[in-house]
């Protein structure tokens, strides 16, 4: 059987790309077709395979700026020769979904979710606040209008969706009205463990640094609350949240894995103020027994369990992420017991569920969607 792995892009190794290692581990001759390819970004069981990409790569600054060529990923997708191959499976949050597969392949899609932007996360990436009133209104806004019909017209081409999360599933559903089975991503519980090292009193947030991450939320709750924050990531709003931060925010760039770990065990609670489609930071922490304060909308309500876990807020005010911080101090923290409730998302539970809607597929008549 020949397998075709499609990922919208390999510029780094987050949770889209996780999921892509563990595909390469179920099918080590597959074949992996992405947008772009930055050569090392990725891990060696990814980078061990053949890897084809499309025009964007070669397109000018393609490489460190290709959101600007967004307009063209349709197109870029769309021309990918998959002809020879029985299997396809694709991880998508962009594109990746909409290959163009032969009559007889079946296509699987791993879905962490449809396009935010060009859904229902418009203002957070393009609106007024980012790039202007006038090309969030006349340039922008059209692009993505055709791009969320384009999104939705070729859902078809997949014959079975796999979703992140119940929240995500949701959003499937509401947007390409079709079912999914979930499957949790991978969490590497056996890296991110407890050890016994002294807990300081400061928060932590493990982020990209983009808008929809809120992350200006939670320096200004943490602010008001009069506790230190740290902040592991980088990304375009590091210098507008530079500017922003006082005192007590140190930023800490981009960490090896080995020194996020250490920074979860070190800190007092992890803070999620963002709405996430799933959501790894707040595994890999609670995998550490350490306690999570994240917003109750999205993914955070499958991951953290409120009052005991960690904490939920309801709104993405300071407001209540500053009582949210409050309310933690008040919790009987069970490390241990936190420890045990991220175990459900494994790494080998992960790869066990993915191979069992896999091998459903493959034994299901030919043309079969669910």
């Amino acid at each position: 059987m020949r397998v075709a792995l499609i990922h919208d892009w390999l510029t780094g190794m987050r949770g889209g790309e996780k999921v892509l290692e563990v595909l390469c581990e179920l099918f080590p001759d597959a074949d992996i077709f992405t947008l772009l390819h930055n050569a090392g970004t990725v891990s060696p069981v990814i980078e061990r395979h053949r890897i084809t990409t499309s025009f964007v790569q070669h397109l000018p600054l393609a490489r460190s700026h290709y959101p600007r060529y967004l307009p063209l990923f349709p197109l870029a997708i769309e021309q990918f020769d998959l002809d020879r191959y029985d299997l396809v499976v694709s991880s998508s949050h962009c594109v990746a979904k909409a290959v163009v597969t032969s009559g007889r392949s079946r296509h699987i899609c791993y879905c962490h979710s449809p396009m935010r932007y060009a859904w229902d996360q418009f203002d957070a990436y393009f609106g007024p606040a980012r790039v202007g009133a006038l090309p969030s209104r006349w340039i922008y806004r059209p692009i993505l209008a055709r791009l969320a019909r384009w999104d939705a017209a070729t859902a078809g081409r997949v014959h079975r969706f796999v979703s992140n999360s119940q929240y995500v599933a949701g959003r499937i559903g509401r947007y390409y009205n079709r079912e999914s089975a979930t499957v949790y991503p991978p969490v590497n519980t056996a890296f991110y463990h407890p050890a016994p090292a002294p807990r300081a009193r400061h928060f932590l947030v493990v982020s990209a640094l983009v808008p929809y991450k809120r992350i200006d939320l939670a320096m200004a709750a943490c602010a008001r609350a009069g506790v230190p924050l740290r902040i592991v990531g980088d990304g375009p709003e590091r210098g507008r949240l530079l500017a922003a931060a006082g005192g007590d925010v140190t930023f800490l760039g981009r960490l090896s894995d080995e020194a996020i770990r250490e920074e979860y065990r070190q800190a007092q609670a992890v803070l999620l103020p963002g709405e996430e489609d799933f959501g790894i930071v707040p595994v890999e922490a609670q995998a550490c027994g350490t306690p999570v304060v994240a917003l109750g909308h999205g993914g955070a309500r499958e991951t953290v369990r409120d009052g005991e876990t960690g904490v939920l807020f309801g709104e993405p005010t300071v407001e209540a992420c500053t009582a949210a911080i409050g309310r933690l101090a008040q919790l009987a923290v069970d490390r241990d017991g936190i420890r045990r409730h991220a175990e459900q998302f494994s790494r080998e539970r992960h790869q066990a569920a993915l191979r069992g809607v896999i091998d459903e597929v493959l034994a299901a008549p030919a043309g079969t969607r669910w």
